[in-house]
């Protein structure tokens, strides 16, 4: 059985890679069970969450992701989400593979982001703003490169020290310090933000506009308001956001969406089932909470990678 650390599993993923295999996964499927989803100590007063994440695909792989996700640790200095996958043989169940699960998971996350936005962002988007600076970040932008000719790609963050950070880590970002003036020259803007209130107003919203939301994966969190769902063209990566995305729970609840008036998830559009963008005017919103889908392939793609 092979070990792969978090350095491992960042030189296996390259970030196109990644997306194109993503792209064959959600084509091909899977059974993937809902995900354990529990509060740390309680619901009403949870420090952390323990996430369980298994899925297979029959004659291939099977595996699942055991991680934990506590928002208060980059104060502390530490990942908000790690983990570890365990990979096995889909035919026997022979254990192949441990490997780290905090590098996994930013990395499809971003790449199902971008796999969204190569469906759903205007073919000759060329600005990109990317909402947040913490973890995810460095491989959001590095995924939406790998599917777009980005000229620009503006960050803005609240915390400065960070924003600064990141600058000088990623090459060729440019920092905003206001964020309506970033929305307004962006075609494309990736939330990655643990925000429980709205970050981007739905009514900053230009058309052609592409707004792709990924930091919020619980009820409670939200990065765009009603106007936002009600303005755009709503696509989703799975069934699971319709359960823990704050962004789509929310206005189901209050009764200003339907889950008749999400368009279409990344199953669909991969299959060619759903259309993704219809017109250069259209504003598209992709929301996504991740799916264990998205693990078992990027463990899969890392393993072999790796000389499995």
């Amino acid at each position: 059985m092979r070990l792969l650390t978090a350095e491992d599993v960042a030189r296996t993923l390259e970030p196109r890679a990644l997306v194109d295999a993503l792209r064959d996964g959600f084509k091909a499927g899977a059974t993937v069970p809902l995900r354990h989803h529990h509060p740390l100590p309680g619901e009403d007063n949870a420090k952390g969450m323990l996430l369980l994440m298994p899925a297979w695909r029959e004659g291939a792989y099977l595996g699942v992701k055991i991680a934990t996700v506590f928002t208060e640790n980059p104060k502390r200095g530490l990942s908000s989400v790690m983990g570890v996958y365990y990979l096995c043989d889909g035919d026997t169940g022979t254990p192949l593979a441990v490997m780290d699960a905090t590098e996994l998971t930013r990395r499809r996350t971003a790449a199902a982001s971008a796999l969204g936005a190569d469906y759903l962002a205007r073919p000759d988007a060329r600005t990109l703003l990317v909402v947040g600076t913490g973890a995810l970040a460095p491989h959001f932008i590095a995924a939406h490169r790998a599917v777009r000719n980005y000229e620009q790609v503006l960050v803005y963050g609240r915390n400065k020290q960070t924003a600064e950070e990141l600058r000088k880590e990623v090459h060729g970002i440019e920092l905003v310090d206001d964020l309506r003036d970033g929305v307004d020259a962006a075609d494309v803007i990736s939330c990655v933000t643990t925000s429980h209130d709205p970050v981007v107003p739905g009514a900053w919203l230009k058309p052609g506009q592409h707004l792709d939301m990924a930091g919020g994966f619980t009820p409670r969190m939200r990065e765009t308001d009603d106007d936002g769902v009600t303005r755009a063209s709503v696509f989703i990566d799975s069934d699971g956001a319709l359960k823990e995305a704050g962004d789509i729970v929310q206005p189901m609840t209050a009764g200003v969406i339907t889950a008749d008036d999400i368009k279409g998830d990344l199953f669909q559009l991969t299959r060619g089932e759903r259309p993704g963008r219809q017109s250069a005017d259209e504003i598209t919103l992709f929301k996504s909470v991740g799916n264990a889908i998205e693990d078992l392939i990027g463990a899969a793609l890392a393993y072999e990678k790796s000389g499995g």
